[in-house]
């Protein structure tokens, strides 16, 4: 197999599935962790977490890598970021500059260990892999995952944060760092354990971008993010009743980091798998919360700018972009699909926008004895409240694509009975096109990509997307049209 065939999309879909999955592929990646390590260190096996194909350019997969410099049994998990394309030799060349000089700061921080070098290249294989904490546009990431460095921002964050606490006992906590998303250049997330649990609690850190030369609209991100989650958690707790926001304990703006503490509880997708009566009550709570955060008020959303239909459709075509390389035969299914929603949608009667979610999945509600907690408000902003109703009824069709859709269709009506109590009619219509649309970006963006059912499931879920618009043409009086897709 040919990586350029590979990356330029002719191998199609073999061909991802060889470079990501094949014994031949793994031994290589193996062979340049192993380089990268102490002599005689071993490397276990290396768990495929995420994977990205943009035809033309390059494939990127995110791996949790077990490597051990001791006994067999002081395995350790690492994360890597492995990327297969081409890049222009200046590219390269800027890139491993910057890269330098970040490695360099990660140990002197002492977090590149047990790794010597924590990037290698394989022009061979057009292969790049990155080692934890390595990232040029996240500056901060060797020193936030520094215990001494961690020791210190906690301390300042809970003596800010609580008057009667005492930062010199703080300062002197150890604790347990974890990586539990490493994507270099977009996002990281560290969980910070407290190795004695009596002396305090988990600390999760979301990095945002910290290098000098982000535009200043990237530099405000992490700043941002902490008004607008800090803001949503002091309205609820005034106007909410059994909603509440999960409150950030700090951003440090020398390091771009908002905290967060750890939510008591389990996320709302947990009881996916529990009997319909047991998720009804909480979905009937999901909904009632939903139409709380709808009455936010709008100078909360973290963007101010309208995010309208067309702009949603626009967001999933761009990120797409694999599927005509991959599964031609859905190319045309999707374009018809979109077509049809932006027809409905002109139809529809509207209304002024609300603040919204903006990425409400089923996992970012959790549920606890006090009520329901609402996290993640990067994405909030101003658009139809129908959004965050279509995205999650979708999230919970797909965390439900094995089930039949009888059993979904149930679940439905538990969580917009308390949703539609004070919700316009038409805005419930205007629901099942976003579900519909929303159903595909769950298709093209959180399909795994390297499953054995990644085609078959795909194509059921826009199958699925075009029922429910068919079902939607029929409340409207609308003749429904043939399924071009059937899930």
């Amino acid at each position: 197999m040919n990586i350029a065939d590979v990356v330029s999309g002719r191998a199609k879909l073999k061909g991802t599935r060889w470079v990501l999955l094949s014994a031949t592929a793994r031994k290589v990646l193996a062979d340049q962790l192993r380089a990268l390590l102490p002599s005689g260190a071993a490397v276990g096996p290396c768990r495929l977490r995420e994977a990205r194909f943009e035809p033309g350019r390059k494939i990127t997969a995110y791996y949790d890598a077990l490597v051990n410099t001791d006994k067999p049994e002081r395995y350790h998990v690492r994360p890597i970021a492995v990327t297969w394309g081409s890049n222009t030799d200046a590219d390269r060349h800027e890139e491993t500059g910057d890269l330098a000089k970040v490695q360099a700061e990660a140990v002197r921080h002492g977090v590149a260990a047990p790794f010597l070098q924590l990037m290698a290249d394989s022009p061979e294989w057009s292969m790049r892999v990155r080692v934890s904490p390595l990232d040029a546009r996240f500056i901060q990431l060797a020193r936030l995952s520094d215990p001494q460095h961690v020791r210190a921002i906690l301390a300042e964050a809970h003596a800010s944060g609580n008057a009667g606490s005492d930062r010199r006992r703080v300062s002197d906590y150890n604790y347990t760092i974890t990586s539990i998303k490493y994507r270099p250049g977009k996002r990281h997330v560290l969980r910070y354990d407290p190795v004695d649990p009596a002396k305090g609690g988990t600390v999760f850190a979301k990095l945002y971008i910290g290098e000098d030369g982000a535009r200043a609209f990237r530099r405000e991100d992490g700043a941002r993010a902490f008004r607008v989650a800090q803001g949503v958690a002091d309205w609820l707790a005034g106007h909410g009743e059994g909603v509440n926001g999960l409150r950030p304990l700090a951003y440090v703006a020398e390091d771009a980091v908002v905290l967060y503490p750890q939510v008591c509880g389990v996320p709302l997708s947990d009881y996916a798998r529990c009997p319909n009566r047991v998720v009804a009550r909480w979905l009937q709570q999901a909904g009632a919360a939903l139409c709380t955060l709808h009455h936010l008020p709008v100078a909360l959303a973290g963007r101010p700018e309208p995010h309208d239909f067309a702009a949603e459709i626009r967001s999933i075509v761009g990120k797409s972009h694999h599927i005509p390389v991959l599964l031609p035969q859905l190319e045309s299914a999707i374009e018809a699909l979109f077509d049809r929603a932006g027809e409905l949608h002109e139809r529809l009667p509207q209304e002024p926008p609300t603040f919204t979610h903006g990425d409400l999945k089923t996992e970012h509600m959790w549920v606890a004895a006090g009520g329901l907690t609402v996290m993640d408000f990067d994405s909030s902003r101003l658009a139809d409240p129908a959004l965050d109703v279509g995205y999650f009824l979708a999230d919970w069709q797909f965390r439900h694509a094995a089930y039949d859709q009888a059993g979904v269709d149930e679940t439905y009506k538990s969580f917009l009975a308390g949703y539609a109590a004070a919700a316009p009619k038409e805005r419930l219509i205007r629901a099942r096109l976003y579900e519909a649309v929303e159903l595909v970006k769950c298709a093209v963006r959180r399909m795994p990509l390297f499953e054995q059912n990644w085609a078959s499931c795909t194509a059921g879920l826009v199958g699925r997307a075009e029922a429910v618009i068919n079902d939607l043409q029929r409340t409207l009086g609308l003749p429904a049209r043939p399924l071009l897709v059937h899930p």
